[in-house]
């Protein structure tokens, strides 16, 4: 019989080990598909972002580009100037684009190619040379035809950024200097071009090397790890962060070429901070430590920059130069080891100065008060998130140089008015406007003594009773009606009520006199209250509230008598569109800071035209021009003829409020209006009237630009007669008090003066008779009253582009 041998029992740690293989291989299939789809998901995320919009890009504001030809009143210490304010650097013959070299008044230079919006402006070698005052010639020194014309880049002002504040200028591939990208590849991953995203050999270095120092003191993330960091997560110090980081930098490297991620790096990396402003990315680092392209840069610079990467507050070479320095020497001597320079190169860099230009004092703008205007032009046309995420371009009218001259007027001149009254410091507060007449385009504003405050916009925001500023629409409102009105019309300057429905009103004059019977240009001239109060019953109220909204007033305005005497709340930017207006001769064009935008390649979107309307006749608005001259020439005005030439014909209109809490002047030269308040923003008495107060700092302004006379030839329909001034009649050689003055056709008066020689023989004539209208009707072929007619719209343009 056979034996039946006993069956072995299972073992127990086999069984074990069984189950925990099983376990395992389970654990490593669920793992495996969890991390495949864990790798999917993150997939997913790096694709999304890296292949869209990558950045929030703020909007950049430029200024405006000079434009430069032979001929133009330009003096080489302007030209310098604006060569610095674009970071122009001195060299020698070897000149980059932005450099140049200067020899007296004459300048050889490189210009930088700049994307417009009608068309891109290429690199040109010019020489530019200056003759008391004026650009003598403009020749070309790289061999093509010598431009008619040169523009220069123009100065960025300002950006509009994202509520992260995040500030980057974006830079290709093949716009990073090859001693950039050495200098990466040599200080912070020099496995680059063969790693796959990870360097585990540098991972095995940095490891060991931290153990044997008890402590992290190296580490091993290459270039597209640190990437990932910056763009997809938090700077948390975990694992799990850590683990995401190495995953992702292997799905990038495996999607993107290395040339990409190094793109992508450039304009990533974190550099600098300005203020509440984050510096990202080699191309802005570039403009804000040293003032240039990215491609400008020579190698100190490069690598000083490079050496930022692992501290940017810590090696900030504005706060800690030394520091900075000893970085950038550890920069240069990796790439002499590995080759990418030379040692004698490494030497001479390290010898040269950091180079750091000085930064900005406001960190965002400059020039607050005017962006502040940008930005509410902008948002009729634009969202908020077109404006700080969109890079779109912006080039405003603002010239850098007429608004450092206002600023530093307003610094210099409010201190000046405090001591003439005995104020204290820093109790006057002053805004200011300055515009281009015909055009509207504003070239310079200031919203206060702190010209670089962003604060309260007193240009744009402080509504302050306009006093006499609005007397002129009264005046305008009367000679469009040349069958009643004359600048000869003679008004009565006494005692006057004016009757309401449940009381009175009684004007008086600013000096508390009267003076009978004054010529209505001498009534304006004089700013005298009573027969301006007088006028504007003969005239109407509602007829001058339409005169001051066709001038370019757009608040409500309610028909009181006291309007006419500017017992309304104005803010500065409002009486600057009413003497645009009156200073073109009576063509209205909204006050524009805008010229054009377009996207960051220079195509342009939304289009700032020129609007331009004719709201004052030709005949009215030469008339009340003439008015203004006289008030600047032998008026309340009359001040500012001791320093600037009469010659200029200057035009303006002096404001004094109650108790004398503000202080205006608006006046205007051929090129340029301005408008000067100046008052206390508790609203307390200044002591200052317009004459004492604003007209000095307009006089002050205007003293430093280049004025053009306002020389308006005597439209059609409009005839100059000789009038004796004591009495507005017809006057000869014989009457000693004669000036000449414009009419419109058919209104001069047509009796002659006591004093004329003919008098005695003058049919008809009363000496009680009124000679305000001449006794003449208006000629009935004359230009229309009022606002209307675009038979002179054609002459405005051949003025504007003479």
């Amino acid at each position: 019989m056979k034996k039946v041998l006993p069956r072995r029992r299972p073992s127990v740690f086999g069984g074990l080990f069984g189950l925990i293989m099983l376990l395992l291989l389970g654990a490593l299939a669920v793992g495996s598909v969890a991390l495949f789809s864990y790798a999917r998901h993150l997939d997913g995320i790096i694709r999304t972002q890296f292949e869209g919009k990558r950045w929030a890009l703020p909007a950049r504001v430029y200024a405006r580009p000079l434009e430069v030809f032979a001929g133009m009143p330009l003096g080489a210490e302007q030209f310098a100037r604006e060569l610095g304010l674009l970071n122009y650097r001195v060299e020698g013959q070897d000149l980059g684009p932005g450099s140049y070299t200067r020899k007296g008044e004459t300048f050889e230079l490189s210009t930088r190619s700049f994307a417009f919006w009608d068309g891109v402006e290429p690199v040109r070698r010019l020489r530019v040379a200056f003759k008391a005052g004026t650009v003598a010639e403009i020749a070309a020194l790289d061999g093509q035809p010598a431009p008619g014309l040169v523009r220069l880049e123009p100065p960025e002002i300002a950006g509009i950024y994202p509520s992260h504040r995040e500030d980057r200028v974006l830079v290709r591939r093949d716009e990073l200097p090859k001693a950039l990208v050495d200098a990466l590849v040599a200080i912070e991953d020099r496995s680059y071009f063969e790693h796959f995203g990870i360097d585990p050999k540098g991972i095995v270095r940095a490891a060991i090397v931290n153990l044997r120092a008890g402590r992290t003191v190296q580490g091993a993330s290459t270039l597209t790890q640190q990437l990932v960091k910056n763009f997809f997560l938090s700077n948390e110090r975990t694992m799990t962060r850590k683990l995401n980081e190495m995953l992702m930098a292997v799905l990038i490297d495996w999607h993107y070429s290395k040339d990409e991620i190094l793109e992508a790096y450039a304009n990533e990396i974190y550099l600098a901070q300005d203020g509440a402003r984050a510096i990202h990315g080699f191309g802005l680092a570039a403009r804000y430590f040293f003032g240039r392209t990215l491609s400008e840069l020579d190698l100190p610079q490069v690598a000083l920059l490079v050496g930022l990467v692992k501290g940017p507050s810590y090696y900030d070479p504005r706060r800690h130069p030394e520091r900075a320095r000893d970085r950038r020497a550890l920069v240069l001597d990796a790439m002499a080891e590995l080759g990418s320079i030379t040692p004698e190169q490494a030497a001479a860099a390290k010898q040269a100065p950091l180079g750091v230009v000085e930064r900005p004092s406001s960190g965002v703008t400059q020039y607050p008060t005017f962006l502040d205007l940008v930005q509410r032009q902008l948002r009729e046309s634009y969202r908020e998130e077109d404006l700080t995420s969109a890079g779109l371009k912006i080039f405003t009218t603002l010239d850098p140089q007429l608004q450092g001259v206002a600023e530093q007027t307003i610094i210099n001149m409010l201190p000046v008015l405090e001591k003439s009254v005995r104020l204290k410091p820093d109790l006057l507060q002053g805004a200011a406007v300055l515009a281009v007449p015909d055009t509207g385009e504003v070239l310079a504003m200031v919203g206060g003594r702190d010209v670089h405050f962003a604060g309260f916009n007193r240009v744009l925001d402080a509504r302050r009773p306009a006093g006499s500023l609005l007397k002129p629409a009264v005046y305008l409102t009367a000679l469009e009606d040349p069958s009643r009105f004359t600048l000869a019309t003679a008004l009565d300057d006494s005692p006057f009520t004016w009757h309401l429905a449940g009381s009175d009103w009684s004007p008086h004059n600013y000096d508390k006199r009267y003076h009978g019977r004054v010529l209505l240009r001498d009534a304006l001239a004089k700013s005298y209250n009573i027969p301006t109060a007088r006028l504007g019953q003969m005239v109407g109220m509602d007829k001058v509230v339409d005169t001051l909204k066709r001038l370019g007033v757009r608040q409500e305005l309610k028909p009181f008598p006291s309007l006419v005497l500017g017992a309304t709340d104005i803010a500065p930017i409002e009486i600057a569109q009413v003497y645009q207006t009156l200073s073109s001769g009576g063509y209205r064009a909204p006050l524009r800071a805008i010229r054009e935008v377009t996207t960051q390649d220079g195509r342009p979107l939304a289009r700032y035209p020129l609007k331009i309307e004719q709201v004052v006749s030709p005949g009215p608005a030469y008339l009340i021009t003439q008015a203004l001259q006289t008030v600047v020439r032998e008026g309340t005005a009359a001040a500012a003829t001791a320093k600037l030439d009469r010659k200029l014909n200057l035009a303006g209109k002096t404001g004094t409020t109650d108790d004398l809490r503000d202080s205006w002047f608006a006046g205007f030269s051929g090129n340029y209006m301005g408008v000067v308040w100046v008052g206390r923003d508790d609203n307390q008495p200044t002591g200052l009237s317009g004459t004492t107060g604003a007209l000095r700092v307009w006089v002050e302004l205007m003293k430093q630009l280049p004025l053009q006379p306002v020389d308006a030839a005597p439209p059609a329909g409009v005839q100059t007669a000789r009038i004796d001034r004591d009495s507005g009649l017809l006057a000869d050689e014989h009457c000693p008090r004669a000036l000449s003055l414009p009419f419109i056709a058919g209104s001069a008066p047509s009796t002659v003066a006591p004093c004329h020689a003919g008098y005695e023989s003058a049919p008809g004539y009363d000496d009680n008779s009124d000679p305000g209208a001449g006794g003449a009707p208006a000629d009935p072929s004359a230009p229309p009253s009022g606002g209307g007619g675009n038979d002179s719209i054609g002459d405005f343009f051949k003025r504007l582009m003479q």
